[in-house]
C-alpha cells in the first residue's frame, strides 16, 4: 500500500471547533497529520475580549491528534499580525518530510513565512480560510492594497480549500482557477451536538421551568458574543414588533460589551417578562439550549461563516440569518429550513420570525430540513475534500 500523506497544518491556537476535526482526520489511515500552533493561550483560563469574561473551554483541545507548539520569540499570550513571532518554522517542515503544508488563513506573518519555507523545500501548499467579499475591510486603502497583493500570494498556493459558496467565489474573484479549488466545507462535530440535543430532550421541560418559561410558549434563541457587529439589538426590536400573542420568549446566550445596553433596550421595549439574558455558556451546555428553542437567529453584519448555525441545525431547528452571514448561502434554504433577511432590516427580520413561529409544528418541520442539510457539512466531507486536493497537487505519497 502507498504510505499516507504527510501533512503539516499551521493554525494560530487550539480552537474548540477545530479540535474534533483534527481528531477525525488523524484517524484516517490515508493521512499522517501534525498540527502546529502559534500560541497556547486558549489551553488555560483567559480573558476573551469578545465575550468580555474569563473562560476556559470544557472540551478537549489537544486529544486524539499529534500537535506541537512552535517556539517563539517573546510572549505568546496574544495573537496579532506580528505576535507571536515564531522560530523554527522551516526546520520543522524540513524535519517532518511533509508532502503538504495546510495553513488556516494568511493574516499572520508566520503563515506567510511558512508558505515561503514550504515552497523552498518543495512542499505543496494548501490554503483554507473564511474570507468572502462581504467580510472584507471597509477601509478603501486596505482593499486596494489587498487587490494588488493577494493575487500574487494565491499564485504561490497550490490549492485552496473553500469552506462554502461565498468563500469559493472569493478565491475565484482573486484569480484562482476552478482547477485549484477543492471543497472542504465548514463543519462542527455533528455527532456531538446531535447526541447532546437528543439527550437533552427528556429534560426539556425541566430546563424550561428552571429558566422560568411558561409551558407551550415558543422560544427564539440567540447565542454569540454581545458585540455591535452581532446586532442582537436588531433581534430585540424585531421580537418587540411581533404581534401574535403570546409573544415568544427570547433567550440571549453570551456576554460582552453590549450586554448592559441590550438589557436597557429590552426594558424600553417592554420585554422584561419575555427575555432572558443567560450569559456565557460553554460547549457542553449549548446542546440543551439548542434543543429547547423553536428557532435560532443570527443577525450579524460581519460574520465570515457562523458555525453556531451548524451547531443548532444538528438539534433539528430552523434558522434565520442576515445576508451578511457567510454560511447563509450554504445552510439556509429560503422557506424550507429558514430565512435570510437583509442585514439591519428589522421589518424583514420580524416577518421571518412570524413565518417560522406560525406554530410549533411548522417550526419542527423546518427543523427537520435543517438536520438533513447540515449532515452534508461534516468531517467526512472535509476528509474527502482534503484527500482530493492532496491527490491533485501532491500525487500519491510513496515514502516509507
Amino acid at each position: 500500500m502507498s504510505s499516507p500523506y504527510r501533512v503539516a497544518c499551521i493554525v494560530t491556537h487550539p480552537v474548540q471547533y477545530q479540535a474534533p476535526m483534527f481528531r477525525y482526520l488523524a484517524a484516517s489511515p490515508e493521512l499522517d497529520l501534525t498540527v502546529f500552533f502559534l500560541s497556547d493561550f486558549s489551553m488555560r483560563k483567559y480573558h476573551d475580549p469578545g465575550f468580555g469574561v474569563a473562560l476556559k473551554w470544557d472540551v478537549p483541545l489537544l486529544e486524539g491528534y499529534r500537535s506541537e507548539f512552535l517556539p517563539a520569540l517573546g510572549a505568546i499570550d496574544r495573537i496579532s499580525f506580528w505576535r507571536p513571532f515564531m522560530r523554527a518554522i522551516r526546520s520543522r517542515l524540513r524535519a517532518g518530510r511533509f508532502d503538504a503544508l495546510w495553513i488556516h488563513g494568511y493574516a499572520h506573518q508566520a503563515m506567510l513565512r511558512a508558505i515561503a519555507a514550504a515552497r523552498s523545500l518543495g512542499i505543496k501548499v494548501l490554503l483554507r480560510g473564511e474570507s468572502h467579499r462581504g467580510s472584507e475591510s471597509r477601509f478603501v486603502l486596505t482593499r486596494i492594497l489587498k487587490r494588488r497583493a493577494l493575487p500574487a500570494l494565491l499564485r504561490r498556493v497550490d490549492a485552496c480549500l473553500p469552506i462554502g459558496a461565498r468563500n469559493r467565489e472569493y478565491y475565484r474573484g482573486y484569480g484562482v482557477p476552478e482547477s485549484k479549488l477543492f471543497a472542504m466545507p465548514y463543519a462542527v462535530d455533528n455527532e456531538f451536538f446531535r447526541a447532546g440535543a437528543d439527550a437533552a430532550r427528556a429534560g426539556r421541560e425541566r430546563l424550561r421551568a428552571e429558566l422560568g418559561l411558561a409551558p407551550g410558549r415558543q422560544i427564539i434563541l440567540f447565542a454569540s458574543k454581545l458585540q455591535p457587529r452581532k446586532r442582537a439589538g436588531n433581534l430585540i426590536e424585531a421580537c418587540a414588533a411581533l404581534k401574535s400573542p403570546p409573544r415568544p420568549y427570547l433567550l440571549i446566550v453570551g456576554d460582552g460589551e453590549e450586554r448592559a445596553a441590550l438589557e436597557v433596550r429590552a426594558r424600553e421595549f417592554g420585554l422584561d417578562g419575555a427575555i432572558r439574558f443567560l450569559g456565557f455558556r460553554n460547549q457542553t451546555e449549548l446542546p440543551r439550549l439548542y434543543d429547547l428553542c423553536d428557532v435560532f437567529v443570527l443577525p450579524s453584519d460581519a460574520e465570515p461563516w457562523g458555525l453556531v448555525l451548524n451547531e443548532v441545525m444538528n438539534a433539528a431547528k430552523p434558522v434565520i440569518a442576515s445576508d451578511a452571514v457567510g454560511a447563509a448561502s450554504d445552510l439556509v434554504i429560503e422557506g424550507e429550513n429558514g430565512f435570510v433577511f437583509p442585514v439591519g432590516d428589522i421589518g424583514a427580520l420580524t416577518r421571518a420570525l412570524e413565518r417560522v413561529t406560525i406554530s410549533p409544528e411548522h417550526a419542527a418541520a423546518m427543523g427537520a430540513k435543517s438536520l438533513e442539510i447540515v449532515a452534508r457539512y461534516s468531517f467526512e466531507a472535509d476528509r474527502v475534500g482534503l484527500l482530493t486536493a492532496l491527490a491533485a497537487v501532491a500525487g500519491r505519497a510513496a515514502r516509507n
